[in-house]
């Protein structure tokens, strides 16, 4: 049943995808405003019990809903699945931006690329040539896939199932909804919403790091992985970066301009680059190229979680 979900969740979602603003999210949004309102008193024991509250109150419904359907029907179940794996994934919810940076490059118009850029990240990408317009693309396409795609599918398998799912998505947005903001930057209270995401996503980016090194060049990752990944402030989004640009043979977060973060907009994710020189990272530096090169590192990624999965699935069923 889980092959089957995720399955027929990205065949849904390559068909209708779900928009960043929909209802749901927006209402999800506005909830974590009003924790945030109620429990926010300036310690990080409120931020604690704001997110327990939070996380709760959005994940045990969904396990009772589908403990519930699992004694009615199956299919009910399968159903319920397969609609909480399509509200949580979201492997085309900025692809469109993607897709027209990329257009815009191959055309040599870096003119819209910047401004779609903009749109995307929220960045001052006035005075960015294409090497770095590529870059910044490339990196976030990579965080965004991994935080959106492949962490889902690892919670999404642990045996609460579909509840699991909801709360990566939930921790993930909380570690960014009360740290990033301005008026959040130095609150105690999102202290404990970013190291519970920490942990919460410290398989699942290891695993996704992983699978880049297997499905590109696996020498150039694990070296990359194993000597660079420290030098991004976000600890999961080095691992990440830096195997998936050895995978590809690019150089990612070389801009010292940008060491001090990229700030990203409440729906994406948060992406920060090198603080220090980068001597000796293998790859070449990024070009429209390296655009085309991420859409197949992550659709080779996706293709081999799946294929992995269908290989447990059969041996769950034949056991």
């Amino acid at each position: 049943m889980t092959f089957l979900s995720i399955l027929f969740a990205l065949l849904i979602e390559q068909l209708k995808p779900l928009r960043a603003d929909n209802p749901v999210y927006a209402s999800i949004k506005s909830f974590a405003a009003t924790i945030e309102g109620w429990f926010n008193a300036g310690h990080a024991h409120h931020g604690r019990l704001g997110w327990v509250v939070m996380v709760g109150a959005l994940t045990v419904p969904v396990a009772l809903v589908y403990w519930l359907l699992l004694h009615v029907s199956l299919v009910a179940a399968f159903a319920w699945n397969v609609l909480v794996v399509y509200m949580t994934l979201g492997f085309r919810h900025y692809s469109h931006y993607f897709t027209s940076i990329q257009l815009a490059l191959n055309t040599g118009d870096e003119m819209t690329a910047r401004t779609l850029l903009a749109e995307w990240t929220k960045l001052d990408t006035t005075a960015m040539d294409v090497s770095e317009i590529s870059r910044i693309a490339s990196e976030r396409a990579l965080i965004t896939t991994h935080r959106h795609v492949f962490g889902v599918f690892f919670w999404f398998l642990m045996p609460a199932g579909p509840a699991l799912a909801v709360m990566y998505r939930v921790a993930e947005y909380l570690s960014r909804a009360w740290n990033e903001p301005d008026h959040m930057k130095y609150e105690a209270f999102g202290r404990f919403a970013a190291q519970a995401f920490y942990w919460i996503d410290w398989i699942p980016a290891r695993l996704t790091a992983s699978a880049f090194a297997v499905v590109g060049n696996f020498e150039d990752a694990i070296y990359a992985w194993r000597n660079f990944a420290n030098r991004w402030d976000d600890e999961a989004a080095g691992i990440i970066l830096a195997a998936g640009g050895g995978a590809m043979g690019v150089r990612f977060g070389t801009e010292k301009e940008a060491a001090a973060g990229i700030i990203l907009p409440a729906d994406a994710a948060t992406v920060d680059s090198m603080a220090e020189e980068t001597d000796g990272l293998p790859g070449d530096t990024p070009s429209p190229r390296t655009l085309q090169s991420t859409v197949g590192l992550v659709w080779r990624a996706l293709l081999l979680w799946m294929f992995l999965l269908l290989l447990l699935s059969v041996a769950v069923w034949m056991g």
